[in-house]
């Protein structure tokens, strides 16, 4: 029988940076604040429905936009997104507004920002939430669609942006 194994955080980190991810640019927005936030932590549930899956820190104050708004975005990033992803993963300490200014907007149903130009986008509506240690995984179901130009996928593995 195997016992329980305690794992340091960053051990684990480690370990998880060698476990590439689809780049996925997540919108909200909520009583006129918008947020956004580079995760890899996405993906599908189901077709029938179609339904989406986005783990977030339950950390970070101003993730309640996701969690208050009820709808978020997930943008698919192209490798043309590499520095939009880096921004929104927090390097260079852009503000928010500034975040935002380094691509181009617009809505579909729910009013949450979608990225023009991104690969593939998908608006949800918020259809259940787990908390679970440290995150938020919100179920989303997808209410609309939009495609942006072709493009090879952004991942992150090795703790750098690379493309497929």
């Amino acid at each position: 029988m195997l016992g329980r194994q305690a794992i340091e955080s960053a051990l684990y980190r480690d370990a998880m940076a060698h476990y590439a991810g689809h780049v996925q640019l997540i919108t909200g927005e909520h009583e006129g604040v918008r947020r956004g936030v580079t995760i890899t932590a996405a993906c599908s549930v189901s077709d029938s429905p179609p339904m989406v899956l986005a783990c977030l820190n339950n950390t970070n104050a101003k993730n309640a936009v996701f969690f208050d708004s009820g709808r978020f975005v997930l943008n698919t990033l192209g490798i043309r997104h590499e520095a939009l992803a880096a921004a929104f993963a927090g390097f260079g300490g852009l503000a928010s507004e500034d975040r935002f200014a380094l691509g181009d907007w617009t809505t579909l149903i729910t009013g949450a920002p979608v990225l023009s130009d991104a690969i593939a986008s998908f608006d949800c509506r918020v259809v259940d939430t787990k908390v679970t240690a440290t995150h938020t995984v919100l179920f989303g179901e997808v209410v609309a669609l939009n495609f942006g130009p072709a493009d090879q996928s952004l991942v992150y593995l090795d703790r750098a942006f690379r493309s497929l």
